[in-house]
Formats: C-alpha cells, structure tokens, sequence
C-alpha cells in the first residue's frame, strides 16, 4: 500500500500525461473503464505468454488506476510481488484503494513515481516489466532513458512486455473528427513519430531492437465495438469521458473546433446508432533484456 511512501506529502512534479488536471475524478473513471475494456478485448492479462505463471515479480509502470495489476494478482497466486507505480498521488491511492477491496493487497503495492527521471528500484528486481499506453505521457525523445531503465530493472531472461495501439477507426463522422484532431495533437505535442494513425505502433519494435532488447516478438489485437453490446457501451463511455478529459490537451497542441461540446454530443448521437462500429488495432511487444548491459 501507499501509506508508506514518503513521497505522499511531497508536491508532484509537472507531468507530460494529456490530462493535466490529476485530481480529474471523470478521467479516474474513464481509466477504469478503458482497463477493463482492454484487459477483455485482448482476453486476458498475459495472453500471448505461454506460461504466464513464472512471473514471480511484477512491475506495472504508468499503472493508473491499478486494474490491470490487480487483475494479474487475482488471475496468477504464483505472483507473489507485485508493483505499481504512476506519477499522480490521486491515481495511486485510488488503486491502493482498489487493491484493499479485491483483497490482494498483501502482494499488491503501489507507488508514487517519475518513470522519466528513473525506475527507484534496485537492479535485476523484476522478472516481468509491463507497460500499456505509454503513448499518452511518452515523448519519442524519452523512449530510450526509459526503455534502458525497464532493463535494468529487468533479471536476467526477464521480459519486458509493452502494449501500444492505433488511433481508432470508426464510421462516425463527429468522432473521427475529433480522434484526428487528437492524433494531430499527439504528434504535435511529440508522443507520435508520425502524424499517422500507427504513429507509434509502427516504431515500437525498432524502437526495442534499436536499446538491446533480444528475442522480441509481437501480437496483435483487433478489437471491434458495436453499438447494442456491453463492449460497444464501454466504448461509449470511454469516449465520451475523453471528449471532456483531454480537450485543454487538445486545444493547448491543435486546432479544436469552436463547437466542440456540439461536437461530442453528436458523436455519442452517431455511436448510440445501430449501424456504428469502431475498431482498436493492439500491439503487444516483449523481449527479454540484453544478457549484457551497457
């Protein structure tokens, strides 16, 4: 639990996530929702691992609100240490919160801290390394200092697991409109190599090969909502919270239309039609660190 990190009373440090307002109850919810949405989708926690079982140890960095972690312990008892870390107090207590409810958090931590300044743990601590999103707070020009302290952290044949993901596709004119101007803004605001929908998913296996990690392999996701099912719903949801979320990001990097509360009501209009459909293309990357470090 939280309770004992001494950075808890300590003034946050400026943060590069899109939504800068920490204390934003509304994107709390929305990462809750968009957790167990994916987590779904891909089916399951570890998926594409063969024997997901051997990670004794876990870190899970920019872990939000802590449902994926929580999950893993849930799923996995042979995960005895498991950790979390994030840069926002808000999203850390609410997780330890999460953690104490679904009664893991005898494994379960969580804490404070600047994944771009460094990785406060010793080396060879972990066997698995994971991050989703990291596109939402990662810079390009912060990838390499950050992929270098995921293998540090890393054991010996440990992996490091990382999920990124296309801009949506989807058939509704208002909410294309306004997943462009996010796109156009990611790029902007340096989290995109290129102002294109895989902006990041088409650099992320260059970018491990590129900082040493070995026997890198992938797996993608093709998840498809629809309007009428539960997971068409969350969808709904998450897109109308992100409407509200990271507009000040979105006017601060792009050009935002003037009629942008029009804009999301018409676009949870379009989602709500029987005919919509929109499509989520995942990429799960892992290797494992380089026997040797630099």
């Amino acid at each position: 639990m939280m309770t004992n990190d001494p950075q808890k009373n300590q003034q946050e440090r400026p943060s590069t996530y899109v939504v800068q307002d920490r204390k934003n109850q509304e994107e709390q919810r929305r990462l809750t929702i968009q957790d167990q949405m994916i987590t779904t989708g891909m089916r399951g926690i570890l998926p594409e691992q063969d024997d997901p079982a051997i990670f004794s140890s876990v870190l899970d960095v920019a872990c939000g609100t802590g449902g994926w972690l929580i999950e893993a312990a849930k799923t996995y008892s042979t995960m005895t240490k498991l950790i979390g870390v994030d840069i926002s107090t808000n999203m850390i207590e609410y997780a330890c919160f999460c953690a104490e409810r679904e009664q893991v958090d005898n494994r379960v931590t969580f804490r404070v801290m600047d994944t771009l300044r460094m990785l406060e743990f010793p080396k060879d601590s972990f066997n698995l390394v994971n991050m989703r999103f990291g596109v939402s707070w990662l810079r390009t020009w912060d990838w390499a200092k950050l992929l270098a302290e995921f293998q540090r952290v890393t054991m010996k044949r440990g992996i490091i697991r990382i999920t990124e993901s296309d801009v949506v596709q989807n058939n509704s004119p208002a909410l294309t409109h306004f997943i462009s101007a996010l796109q156009q803004a990611l790029y902007n605001a340096g989290h995109f190599y290129r102002p294109e929908k895989d902006g990041i998913t088409s650099e992320l296996v260059p970018l491990m090969v590129q900082h040493g990690l070995e026997h890198i392999q992938t797996r993608k996701n093709l998840l498809t909502y629809r309007a009428g099912t539960p997971e068409g719903q969350h969808f709904i949801e998450d897109m109308h919270h992100l409407f509200h979320t990271v507009r000040p990001y979105i006017q601060k990097w792009a050009p935002i239309p003037d009629d942008h509360d029009t804009l999301s009501q018409q676009a949870v209009k379009e989602m709500q039609q029987p005919d919509f459909v929109a499509t989520l293309q995942l990429l799960t990357a892992w290797g494992t660190r380089a026997i040797i470090l630099k």
